[in-house]
């Protein structure tokens, strides 16, 4: 069995959180980070790859709900929150240049332009919430960890000149609870809603359940069968794809948490 990691402080409020991000107080992933709030996953990009991504995600919408666009050139998303700046409130960035994964960094003030346009994507952290006040128990969360995600053999819908496969993230519950966990995650298609596959990794292309391609491993027990969500990193993949001459995305795990509250997103 894996060893329980240190848990970090869990902040109430996102400003707090975000400040102590800015500060460099913060540098764990943000999962039960928050409680209430919104969590999501970044993609920032030159402006004239904008369009085209926009209608990714529209042609995509499990793996990527748009919670929010910004202006060209600016970090703010208002909408998200008045002191939101989508330079610094993240803790972990990674650099994308013609497509491929070049550096991680802080922030993004030293590679910022004028031209690039981000896009917050829905986050799955969002309804873990919910599952817990379900009653279901979350392994990753638990054992202070991120969660697992890997790469799968289902293909998103091209547009343009963004495509590939998408990526899922994993949690591990009995049967009963599976169920349960398809009922509450509908409520929330804008943050990625029900699961999409459960039962057999093979079956989506998944060859070892113990080596995640991003986050951490999980251990999934012989009483239980794994679950998976629609990911909102799978816009790295369609990114390197695509070859935009730079873009970022946050660091798997770290996200953007945002005002909005988890019940504004629920449908039902």
């Amino acid at each position: 069995m894996n060893a329980e990691s240190p848990k970090p402080l869990v902040y109430a409020e996102p400003a707090a959180l975000r400040a102590a991000i800015r500060a460099g107080k913060f540098d764990a992933h943000t999962s039960g980070q928050c409680p209430g709030y919104a969590q999501a996953n970044l993609a920032v990009l030159p402006k004239d790859y904008a369009a085209e991504f926009l209608r990714f995600c529209q042609l995509n919408p499990k793996p990527c709900p748009i919670l929010g666009i910004s202006e060209p050139g600016d970090p703010r998303i208002p909408a998200l929150g008045a002191d939101v700046d989508i330079s610094t409130d993240i803790c972990g960035y990674y650099v994308f240049r013609n497509g491929e994964m070049t550096g991680e960094v802080a922030n993004l003030k030293g590679v910022w332009r004028d031209d690039m346009v981000a896009f917050a994507i829905g986050c799955s952290f969002s309804f873990e919430e919910a599952l817990v006040e379900g009653g279901i128990r979350l392994r990753h969360i638990e054992q202070g960890r991120n969660v697992a995600m890997y790469r799968t053999n289902i293909p998103t819908q091209a547009a343009g000149r963004f495509s590939g496969p998408t990526v899922v993230s994993m949690r591990p519950m009995k049967p009963a609870d599976a169920i349960r966990a398809i009922q509450v995650t509908s409520r929330f298609p804008n943050v990625h809603g029900a699961p999409i596959h459960f039962g057999d990794p093979a079956a989506i292309g998944i060859a070892d359940i113990g080596t995640p391609d991003f986050g951490d491993a999980v251990e999934v027990r012989e009483d239980e069968v794994p679950v998976f969500w629609a990911c909102g990193v799978t816009p790295q993949s369609a990114i390197r794809a695509a070859k935009p001459p730079l873009s970022f995305t946050h660091k798997p795990g770290c996200m953007l948490v945002t005002d909005l509250r988890n019940s504004q997103l629920a449908v039902f």
